[in-house]
């Protein structure tokens, strides 16, 4: 009975750590968040919403598991203490997770609305392909995973309609810092990526240039905070200035000096940081 209890909880860390548990709460916290403080504190009693964010919970578990499917050897260089398939979990199983996953997620999108089920079964199969191809490919994976990122914050306005800017404004701040993010992390990956042949911006244009792509977007980003703040009137300066610009700045005198693996993975996990002080500061509005 010991044995099956260990066992159990083995397979239950295992699916946690397959399955990022932590980003997925950070998922929840950032809907929860923008319905809470951007739309309302009516929508906390709203099933409609806790539903919504299981099923892009769902989702992403899902997306989380089938890149692990397909990136087990590569991750075997980059990260080989985060394997999970092939060792704790078989990959049959691995991908019956996937195919229960999804399928919930729409199912539930389809419980909402027939506009939520679509949306759902366009981002499972989204990631499916980002996971198959798309990211081995330059920019293009990185785009992808930043608008569904996007998206997991936008759906708010398109499930609630408030018409205003402040969730637009968000969404954004999420699909640039993911954006930034993804493409850190393939220069963080580089070595298992050109392995196995990868087409990486990192690998097809050296490290020196994609520093100056990231650079060039978030440049793209500050202004165009500034000129959405500036039209929508939606947030005072001081909020953009204290949970966003220093912090980029502060990435940013970072990322000039990165130049190993450990740099990169460190300016990874700063881009979380960032997101997370972006999404707490909606308590201030």
């Amino acid at each position: 009975m010991a044995s099956i209890g260990t066992s159990i909880k083995d397979l239950i860390r295992s699916l946690l750590k397959l399955t990022r548990f932590g980003n997925l709460l950070i998922i929840a916290l950032a809907q929860y968040f923008t319905a809470r403080f951007l739309v309302g504190p009516e929508t906390l009693d709203d099933i409609h919403l806790f539903l919504l964010t299981v099923s892009t919970m769902m989702i992403a578990a899902a997306g989380y598991v089938i890149n692990d499917y397909y990136d087990v050897k590569i991750d075997y260089i980059n990260r080989p203490d985060r394997v999970v398939i092939g060792k704790s979990i078989p990959r049959r199983y691995a991908i019956l997770f996937h195919v229960l996953l999804s399928g919930m997620g729409v199912l539930i999108g389809l419980y909402l609305s027939f506009g939520m089920a679509a949306v759902n079964a366009l981002s499972v199969f989204l990631l499916w392909i980002y996971s198959n191809s798309l990211k081995r490919l330059p920019f293009v994976g990185n785009f992808t995973v930043a608008v569904l990122t996007g998206l997991s914050i936008y759906i708010i306005e398109v499930w609630y309609r408030t018409g205003g800017a402040l969730i637009i404004i968000y969404a954004s701040f999420a699909f640039f810092m993911t954006l930034v993010r993804e493409i850190i992390k393939d220069m963080e990956d580089l070595k298992g990526d050109n392995t196995f042949g990868c087409k990486t911006l990192p690998i097809v244009w050296g490290l020196r240039r994609t520093k100056f792509l990231i650079y060039f977007i978030l440049a793209v980003f500050a202004v165009a905070v500034v000129i959405l703040n500036h039209f929508f009137k939606a947030l005072p300066l001081a909020y953009y200035v204290i949970f966003l610009f220093i912090p980029l700045l502060l990435m940013l005198y970072r990322l000039i000096r990165a130049d190993t693996k450990k740099d990169f993975s460190v300016l990874s996990s700063f881009c979380k940081v960032i997101m997370l002080l972006g999404i707490l500061s909606m308590v201030l509005i």
